[in-house]
């Protein structure tokens, strides 16, 4: 604990090493120390897609447990361990300080901005970009195989962002508006991925419009319990015109070879959905109001741009 503008900051925050002196029951603590486990291995992925085909088993251990062991738990105790940023509203009065119940920042942007510094560091695949610098289009083998897993990732982010609100947010209260908004924020990115794609190219892309899918998830991992479903409707449409951007501005204007679009799924739609709480910030059962300085929020947008930045350095 550091003192700082005469008040007490957390900075990583007090909990046990190792899960020492924790009982093994079904407290909070425990059940997010469970959930934890399963988080860090799929923030862990992440960068793993961004460098397919061009990095060697030894690194991806190496990398992995830096990510796993360093990074996560880090930004995790800051967010979900009572640290500096879940304090940004008790100490600073922005908010209700940097709020993220499904993992939109923790997992979400710190595997999505990884991915951008492996693909980034590993350079694009042999073939991907020709002579006169233009892409080459290298798609999956199998799209039915890639659009039935987007599909079977829906009940599973439901779970997470379910489970998420249950432990650090207000309880199971809101589980059904979870779900709601979920899968509205999901299909709207999707269909917002299509209607650009068709207009772009003569027909949907499938690819794009299953990142623009996965981008709608992950966004709604930021504002699933917090926003309407008209707003998380909203936040899904603008989620998916992002994706399809950022996918074509990394590959063509900036040859990042992303092979997945991790970095765009993941970190451009966690980026997206955590500011997007700050701008249509709402509390449920309180109000339907969703403009910003409504019961407490005046700061949520300069708490989230923080906790955003906090995960870009």
């Amino acid at each position: 604990m550091i003192l700082f503008g005469g008040k007490p900051w957390e900075w990583i925050a007090n909990e046990p090493f190792f899960a020492r002196g924790l009982t093994l029951d079904d407290s909070p603590v425990t059940m997010a120390m469970v959930l934890q486990v399963f988080t860090v291995g799929i923030a862990a992925l992440i960068p793993i897609s961004s460098g397919a085909d061009r990095w060697r088993l030894r690194s991806i251990c190496i990398s992995t447990a830096l990510l796993a062991g360093w990074i996560y738990p880090i930004f995790a105790h800051w967010v979900w361990g009572r640290g500096w940023l879940a304090q940004l509203g008790s100490n600073f009065d922005l908010g209700r300080g940097f709020l993220d119940s499904g993992g939109a920042s923790t997992i979400q942007v710190i595997g999505g901005l990884s991915g951008l510094a492996i693909a980034w560091t590993l350079g694009p695949r042999p073939g991907k970009y020709t002579a006169d610098g233009s892409s080459a289009a290298k798609p999956g083998h199998n799209l039915v195989y890639v659009l039935f897993g987007c599909a079977i990732a829906l009940p599973g982010w439901i779970a997470l962002n379910s489970a998420g609100a249950i432990l650090f947010v207000d309880g199971p209260s809101n589980i059904a508006l979870i779900a709601v908004n979920t899968m509205l924020s999901a299909c709207a990115s999707c269909l917002a991925c299509i209607v650009i794609t068709r207009f772009r190219f003569g027909k949907p892309d499938a690819s794009l419009s299953a990142n623009g899918w996965l981008g709608g998830l992950v966004t709604s991992s930021a504002v699933s319990c917090y926003v309407s479903p008209v707003v998380a409707l909203f936040v899904g449409v603008i989620a998916g015109i992002l994706i399809t951007t950022s996918v074509e501005l990394l590959e063509v204007f900036l040859t990042v070879d992303d092979p997945g679009g991790a970095i765009s799924v993941h970190g451009v739609g966690g980026i997206w959905g955590l500011l997007a709480l700050g701008i249509f910030p709402h509390i449920p059962g309180k109000s339907d109001s969703l403009r910003a300085g409504a019961y407490g929020y005046s700061g949520q947008l300069l708490a989230q741009v923080l906790g955003v930045a906090s995960r870009s350095r």
